[in-house]
Order: structure tokens, then sequence, then C-alpha cells
């Protein structure tokens, strides 16, 4: 009976380890207090999520203006895999009931920040975010992986061709399954498989400049899947 009994408080303990580990893992608590001050849509409100990652973080503190002028909201977080957005999805989009989601996803997946994980999972992972959307009624827009040759934290990753492959994982679902598809890349590679120091100093990151280079591409696959 007292064996019995220390099983279930432990297997209790890691039930509780477990679900805090994961709550850590999404990181929950970036957006939490934003998503709950945030007001139901409007009616007529066009309201489009931005999910991602530090690209997408960066992007309202490098060009405030343009998510303060459009009814967009970025839930981009610094660092995250596909798999830590997977398990926000829902806290970080879908409650927030929007028309839209715009995916910027994968970089960070290649460069290992979560460990190692395939293309395929990788691919997988937006897939099901794609699936989440659409079954709530969520207009896609899905866009392709940004150009990296290098990664500065992780300089032992050569991630060019890896992107280039994932990329066209997501051209080809975004054809069969008739989303829009925003083709960041072909618009900002340069010939290393990279991004010039004035569109992403890093080699990552984009700058103002590649901001603006992204800006109108991905508004009018907004406003095309809205109708606009």
């Amino acid at each position: 009976m007292k064996k019995y009994f220390l099983l279930i408080i432990m297997l209790t303990f890691l039930k509780s380890f477990a679900q805090q580990t994961a709550v850590e893992f999404a990181n929950f608590k970036k957006y939490k207090t934003e998503n709950e001050a945030l007001n139901a849509p409007a009616a007529n409100e066009n309201r489009v999520v931005f999910m991602g990652n530090s690209i997408t973080e960066g992007w309202k503190n490098t060009h405030p203006d343009f998510f303060e002028e459009n009814p967009y909201i970025d839930r981009g977080i610094s660092g995250q895999t596909t798999s830590q957005m997977l398990l926000r999805f829902r806290k970080d989009v879908i409650e927030l009931q929007p028309k839209a989601v715009v995916f910027l996803a994968g970089i960070n997946d290649i460069a290992e920040n979560t460990g190692p994980i395939a293309l395929e999972d990788i691919f997988g992972n937006i897939a099901s975010m794609i699936e989440l959307a659409k079954a709530n009624n969520i207009k896609v827009v899905l866009c392709s992986v940004l150009p990296a040759n290098d990664f500065p934290w992780r300089p032992s990753i050569k991630p060019a061709d890896k992107v280039i492959s994932l990329n066209k994982m997501l051209k080809n679902y975004a054809k069969e399954n008739n989303l829009v598809y925003v083709d960041y890349y072909s618009e900002m590679v340069n010939d290393t498989k990279g991004l010039d120091p004035d569109i992403a100093k890093d080699g990552v990151h984009p700058t103002l400049k590649g901001y603006k280079i992204m800006e109108p591409m991905v508004k009018k696959g907004i406003d095309k899947v809205l109708g606009n």
C-alpha cells in the first residue's frame, strides 16, 4: 500500500513537472498580459496575427509604424522554434480571433535552438499550425524562411541548403493547398545564399531596409487572403 501511495505521488509530480516544463518551453507568459487586455475584434476589423521568432519580434521593434498603422498583432518570440510556436498557437493566435495569420518560422529549428530536428518535422509543425488555423476559419499567409548562410550563435551549422530545402517543402504545400505564399527568399537572397549586411547586419535578422522589402510583399499577401 505504501509503495502504491508513493507511486501515485511520483506520477502526480511527474505530470505537474511535465506541464510546467511545457508552459516554460512555450513561453506562454510572454504575451499573457497583452492577450488578456486585447478586446475582441470589431465586426469590420481585419485583425492579423504575425506568428514567428526574433525576426517577427524584431519587426515591431525596428518599424513599429507597420503594426500601429495596420490591424496587425506581433506575436514573435526571439529564439523560438516551430515546436514552441505550435504549443502556444492557441493562446497567441486562435484565441485572439484574427481573420488571418502570417507564418514566418523555421530558421531557429535549422539552428537547432531546441535540439536537432529533421526538416520534415519542422515542416510538419508548420503544417499542423496551418491546419489549426484553417479549422478555426483563420486565413493563412505562409512565408518562406529568409536566406541564411551562417548563424552567429551557432557557427558550426551551415544552414543555406537546409533553408532552400525547407522552402521547397513550404512552397509545394502552399501550392497543393491553395495558400498564399510570400517568397521573401527569392527577393532577398544574395550570391552566397545569404543576406547582404545592409539587409541583415548579422546575416539573419533584418535591418529596417530588410523589413521595408518584406512589408509590401506580406501586405499584398494579406490583402489577397482577405479579399481586399
